[in-house]
């Protein structure tokens, strides 16, 4: 289908960084939002202009705006309903939007609106695919769930033992967070895929050990003494424990110990496999190849051009670059120790960030990996998949795959992802972790 008129004047110009919007202003952009719809069914290109930002009525002609309506009925037929107004939000982003049903095909009027009242947005779009993916329950006649306390030496972590009811030694996956403080489910908005992960895997005759991040119990003091914030000390020395403790429980196969990571913590799974005495294998999902770094301004440009394509925001970009920069070059002589370190974070962290490098690490492992990776991601994209490919290309115990429809957080959905898919609820989706299992079972995908 030709979309050739829908990007004629389907601009994603921008939102405003950061501010929250009070509830009653929400209120009233929903109002906004119900007028610029009755402008657009009634053809008044002239108004709807007149509603934008100052900032786009001084980039934007009124001619982009003329004929809206009539030519999308021209392309996809006569209109036939309209969805209730909805809002959601995301990173200081607010969003509002109704879907169109017309003869031949549904597209989303998806419109947002700066603090002034201005519209920085407006944009006709296929209606996202909805997801298909079924809810994961817990099933008391399948599993069992008992509160554990693991990590490294000085560190209490609470967490879950899940094992599946009526088995013997069973496999165990031992699953490690993404960045950030996370939360033994990684909870994401109403999205908790490590529980999805535990429960579904317990019905499949998997135990899994999912705990509370370290720098999420312990904050600030998350640092041993003596030592300083890196990798290790966020995630890796804890997963390693953990492996060990794991092999002396009685209902676990000691000789069938998994690491699955996801995000950072897919992107360390090869250095806790180097670690760890006898693992029997890892599996990697949405695993970061590139220089942390290159990840971050990627990801923070693409989230800006959803935010703000103002100048402003162009010379937040070119400062984040800068830094990202910057950082490439601690320890040469070519560092500036006057420019900040991208996102604050301590020296000695982005030090043996620089120094780690997971498919090289990777590419010495004998132990089965699977490397899986949704193609919508924004975050960690199929150039890192392929990068991961093309590392381990003589790797016969490697294997991959990637899903078309899921995005970062092994959500479904249509078109590249965005941060709002995070805030609606999604459970992971099965075929996941039936691949996941017959790579525990058979060290393959098979």
């Amino acid at each position: 289908m030709n979309f050739s008129f829908l990007y004629k004047w389907a601009l994603v110009l921008g939102l405003l960084l950061g501010h929250v919007v009070a509830v009653f202003a929400q209120d009233v952009n929903m109002d906004r939002a119900r007028h610029v719809y009755e402008l657009f069914i009634a053809d008044q290109g002239d108004s709807i202009h007149a509603l934008l930002s100052k900032e786009l009525q001084e980039k934007l002609s009124p001619e982009v705006f003329k004929d809206m309506f009539r030519q999308s009925e021209k392309q996809f037929g006569k209109l036939q309903s309209k969805g209730e107004w909805q809002k959601e939000s995301a990173q200081g982003i607010t969003l509002y939007y109704s879907d169109l049903k017309f003869e031949r095909y549904s597209l989303r009027l998806l419109l947002s609106f700066d603090a002034d009242g201005g519209m920085n947005t407006i944009r006709l779009m296929p209606v996202p695919a909805a997801s298909t993916a079924q809810p994961v329950a817990y099933n008391k006649e399948k599993m069992l769930e008992r509160d554990i306390t693991v990590g490294a030496d000085g560190f209490k972590l609470p967490g879950t033992l899940t094992l599946p009811v009526g088995k013997k030694k069973v496999p165990v996956v031992i699953l490690v967070h993404g960045s950030g403080s996370q939360d033994r489910d990684e909870t994401v908005g109403p999205n908790k895929p490590f529980r999805d992960l535990a429960w579904a895997l317990a019905d499949r005759g998997i135990a899994t050990v999912r705990y509370e991040k370290r720098t999420k119990v312990y904050g600030a003091a998350c640092v041993p003494e003596g030592r300083e914030m890196d990798y290790d000390t966020e995630s890796v020395d804890d997963a390693v424990a953990i492996a060990a403790w794991a092999k002396t429980l009685p209902e676990i196969d000691a000789d069938s110990i998994y690491v699955l990571g996801h995000s950072l913590g897919a992107t360390l799974a090869p250095r806790i496999a180097e670690r760890t005495d006898g693992l029997a294998g890892i599996i990697l999902v949405a695993a970061l190849a590139r220089p942390f770094e290159d990840a971050i301004v990627e990801q923070m440009t693409y989230i800006s051009s959803l935010k703000d394509s103002s100048d402003n925001a162009k010379k937040q970009i070119a400062e984040i670059k800068k830094q990202a920069d910057n950082t490439k070059k601690l320890g040469t002589p070519e560092f500036d120790d006057k420019i900040p370190l991208l996102l604050d974070i301590p020296r000695s962290y982005w030090e043996l960030a620089n120094a780690y490098k997971p498919v090289e690490v990777a590419a010495k492992l004998t132990l089965p990996m699977l490397i899986l990776q949704g193609e919508r991601d924004y975050q960690v994209t199929m150039e890192d998949f392929g990068l991961w490919r093309f590392g381990l290309l003589r790797n016969k115990n490697a294997f991959f795959k990637s899903y078309p429809k899921l995005n970062h957080m092994l959500q479904e959905g249509s078109g590249k992802a965005t941060p709002f898919e995070y805030e609606r609820e999604s459970p992971v989706a099965g075929y996941v972790m039936d691949d996941i299992a017959s790579f525990i079972r058979n060290g393959s995908l098979l």
